[in-house]
């Protein structure tokens, strides 16, 4: 496959620069790529469409969000293949990183779809309900693609003045910001937080994965779901448009 060549070809040019043997590359390149993604809660690129999947407050399990066919294609199994490996596994009985970490060693799923499996996993066996985080706390979570530099994009968060045009009335406290990569303060009271990672997709466009942890339930992170994306769509209106 094309994303299994494009992977070899990354450690081998670790192996080159670093002088480490294939095995010790692969699993450093392994474990960056999990670690970097956070727990998705939405499928990219397209927000999702309701689905029998969904509960009352409007929160969609992993598997209805995420087709059968769009997981077989990305990662090479459906989701009922991935399910039986799990249980064969014993991943029932696994933390969260255990299971995206052996997903991304053992099979190679990259980072983003090992989360994703994970949690439908977790959702699917009545390890955590829709919306909730691994050990009881609640997360909204939303992504958008936008057509500039990832610069760009993580500027849009951490410059105070342009942050204001797309989340206007919005009362952050940065905690932490590492340029281009993360993102991280307290909202409102400080009773819920954010926690962005930024990736680029080539030299022209990039990528927003947006976290709103610690909710007080699933209907709090089915409300702020629908906000942050209505507010990532806004923000990538603001930048690929005249506020560039």
């Amino acid at each position: 496959m094309t994303r299994d060549k494009s992977f070899k070809t990354r450690v081998r040019a670790r192996m080159d620069k670093t002088g480490e043997s294939y095995t010790t590359a692969r699993r450093q390149l392994v474990a960056r790529s999990t670690a970097a993604a956070p727990e998705p809660a939405a499928a990219p690129p397209a927000p999702p469409k309701p689905a029998p999947g969904a509960t009352s407050s409007g929160t969609a399990v992993q598997t209805a969000r995420i087709s059968d066919a769009l997981v077989r294609e990305r990662t090479g199994r459906g989701w009922d293949e991935w399910f039986a490996l799990l249980d064969a596994w014993d991943a029932t009985g696994r933390t969260h990183t255990e299971i995206a970490r052996w997903l991304a060693t053992t099979h190679e799923v990259p980072g983003w779809w090992a989360q994703s499996l994970t949690v439908g996993y977790e959702q699917t066996r009545g390890l955590r309900a829709p919306g909730q985080r691994r050990g009881g706390g609640f997360s909204a979570a939303g992504s958008r693609t936008v057509a500039v530099p990832v610069r760009r994009l993580f500027d849009a968060f951490a410059d105070d003045a342009l942050r204001r045009r797309w989340l206007p009335g919005a009362e952050v406290r940065v905690r932490t910001a590492t340029a281009p990569r993360t993102f991280r303060a307290d909202w409102g009271d400080g009773s819920t937080r954010l926690v962005v990672g930024f990736a680029a997709v080539g030299e022209t466009k990039s990528r927003v994965s947006v976290q709103h942890e610690k909710l007080t339930g699933a209907e709090q992170a089915a409300e702020l779901k629908a906000y942050w994306r209505d507010r990532l769509a806004a923000l990538k209106h603001l930048l690929e448009g005249t506020g560039r």
